[in-house]
């Protein structure tokens, strides 16, 4: 039967429930082929033959046909019947009451309403005559209980399964929870989070863009009642999954969480241990915070255009005073962002224009880099420059990039200057690139990530306490400007080899990617679609000690012995930095199912 409002708040969550759609059959094909592209709001339970009423898997002595003809379409019902093709497809419904027994309270029967659904600016692959955009539903979910809500319904795929959102709805293009596009409003609680979930009811918005002569379809929040049990033996319900996603959040401003496996997550943690090491004993390890590694590169996955900048130029009585640290992560990660689809700006100082665009064209001779970088520079010419520059027509709803990545950056202190790490000004030297950082934090949808490895670079400013009261000359050269992620390394490289890996891990993640996708248009990533072409992105040692040797051919020296050398921080390339590059490599390709 399809199930009234009040029957369902009150008892048929023992039950799997179904969304239906009934359709003429020259229409079945090409809507099945759309249920099959987006599969976390259409999970197809059954689709019947033409003139099928019945369905057995689902429900053994249901009539479709009887439901309808209850209806006042039952007119229109009972004639052409033998031409119209049923589909069940999954919903939501079906786990609330997995919801509860884990804890998780369920507003919306608390509140005795109807689930908020909206439709959503995200647009649904499309298949043949069907097209449309991406409906959810949302329920509000105390913080503290987001990763069971999400392993609860991660392991219900035929009910929709994880989340596609958590936080802010504005990333949907929903612009006001208390206006829902069908069902009714339900009110968050204190301390509780929007989440939101594929809805089947994308099959009602499907059906009205392809204006079919004849459908059919369940009112939204009346559903099918199916007859089998909603209970971890349900054949409707896989297996437990030991590597469910779990949530991260990633920006307060505007809200955001993201999903990973935790093999994903594992893996990225081991990647921040590599790169903690301190060989050069500079004391690095007294600025690590977990985890910076992990938001950072969740971050940068979900970004789009990304301003990356670096140089150091400790060596100010050489020309050029630049150090050997910072442009090969700067160059990793690019590579990788580029690689991802990701728009890339390298950002850098005014008097090293000629030489930055020239090493640039020669890793690309050199086959490091796949394509060329634009090169820009920012020059404070104002109170709003740096607004200017970050968006578009100084617009702070239209910026121009979502993610600022410093890597081993010259960063200014309390005092305005700059110091290296024997607490010489460099102030001369460095254009004033912090002003970004700075003025990113008051545009909502700007995050930022430092990496640096002695307290004084740019994005430190996150743990600017600790560099004062830890590191030698501290209270003077620490950094004042802080990044939403500081990542810490024993060598800055290590941190951008780092990042390039993280993001090689999510993308490799399914978890992530469905996430990321919304559910919508997944194919299942194999260990084929992994190999092809992806490790080619990473870092790795022939790369980078080629794109060394270019640095060292340009007169850049290492930056604690000024030496013109195969080394970076005092530290040769070989063994030092080829084997935290091999390590790196070692855990990223490790055989994990993520």
């Amino acid at each position: 039967c399809l199930q009234e409002k009040e029957s369902r708040l009150h008892g048929s969550e023992r039950y799997q429930q179904a969304n239906v759609v009934v359709l003429p059959n020259h229409l079945a094909d090409d809507f099945e082929a759309f249920c099959r592209s987006n599969p976390a709001p259409l999970p197809l339970l059954y689709r019947s033959q033409s003139g099928e009423t019945s369905c057995p898997p689902l429900a053994k002595h249901a009539d479709i046909s009887l439901t309808l003809t209850c209806s006042s379409a039952s007119s229109a019902a009972s004639g052409p019947w033998s031409d119209m093709v049923c589909f069940y497809l999954g919903c939501s419904f079906g786990f609330e009451g997995k919801l509860k027994k884990a804890g998780v309270p369920v507003r919306n029967v608390e509140q005795g309403r109807n689930i908020s659904m909206y439709r959503t600016a995200v647009g649904c692959f499309p298949a043949g005559k069907f097209s449309c955009p991406l409906v959810v539903t949302m329920r509000p979910i105390p913080a503290a209980l987001l990763d069971a809500a999400v392993e609860v319904t991660h392991l219900n795929p035929l009910a929709h399964g994880a989340p596609v959102h958590i936080g802010d709805p504005a990333f949907l293009g929903i612009q006001d929870l208390s206006r829902p596009d069908y069902g009714e409003q339900v009110e968050l609680q204190p301390g509780d989070v929007p989440v939101f979930w594929a809805c089947g009811v994308t099959a009602i918005e499907a059906i009205l863009s392809s204006k079919p002569r004849l459908a059919f379809s369940h009112s939204p929040g009346c559903m099918f009642l199916t007859d089998i049990p909603d209970t971890p033996s349900s054949p409707l319900t896989p297996p437990s999954d030991s590597l469910e996603p779990q949530h991260t959040k990633v920006s307060h401003n505007p809200l955001l969480y993201s999903l990973a496996s935790q093999a994903a997550v594992a893996k990225i943690r081991q990647l921040e241990t590599v790169i903690g090491e301190d060989p050069g004993e500079r004391g690095i390890r007294a600025l690590f915070v977990q985890d910076e590694l992990l938001r950072s590169c969740l971050a940068l996955s979900h970004s789009s255009s990304v301003a990356i900048t670096t140089g150091f130029p400790t060596h100010y009585m050489h020309s050029p005073p630049d150090e050997t640290d910072g442009p090969p992560g700067a160059i990793a990660m690019a590579t990788m962002l580029l690689s991802l689809g990701k728009k890339v700006t390298m950002l850098t100082d005014r008097r090293a224009v000629e030489m930055n665009q020239a090493i640039i064209d020669e890793a690309v001779r050199n086959g490091v880099l796949k394509a060329a970088i634009p090169l820009v520079t920012f020059e404070d010419s104002g109170p709003d420059a740096a607004l200017h520059f970050l968006c578009h027509h100084g617009d702070a709803s239209k910026p121009r990039y979502d993610h600022l990545v410093a890597i081993e950056r010259s960063g200014r202190a309390s005092d305005g200057n700059y110091y290296n790490m024997r607490g010489i000004n460099i102030k001369h030297l460095v254009d004033p690139i912090d002003n970004l950082f700075i003025a990113a934090k008051d545009i909502p949808g700007i995050t930022t990530t430092g990496i640096g490895d002695g307290g004084n670079e740019l994005g430190m400013g996150k743990v600017k306490d600790k560099v004062i009261n830890l590191m030698p000359k501290g209270s003077l050269i620490a950094c004042d400007v802080p990044a939403d992620f500081a990542i810490t390394a024993g060598v800055s490289n290590w941190g951008g080899y780092a990042v390039a890996c993280g993001l090689y891990l999510l993308h490799t993640c399914p978890s992530h990617q469905r996430y990321l996708k919304k559910g919508l248009g997944l194919e299942p990533v194999t260990p084929q679609d992994q190999l092809q072409d992806w490790t080619a992105n990473l870092p790795s040692v022939d790369k980078e000690e080629s794109f060394l040797s270019t640095l060292v051919k340009f007169g850049i020296r290492s930056g604690k012995t000024a030496h013109l050398a195969m080394e970076v921080d005092g530290l040769t390339f070989h063994p030092t930095h080829s084997d935290i590059i091999s390590r790196l490599l070692e855990v990223t390709q490790r055989s994990t199912t993520l």
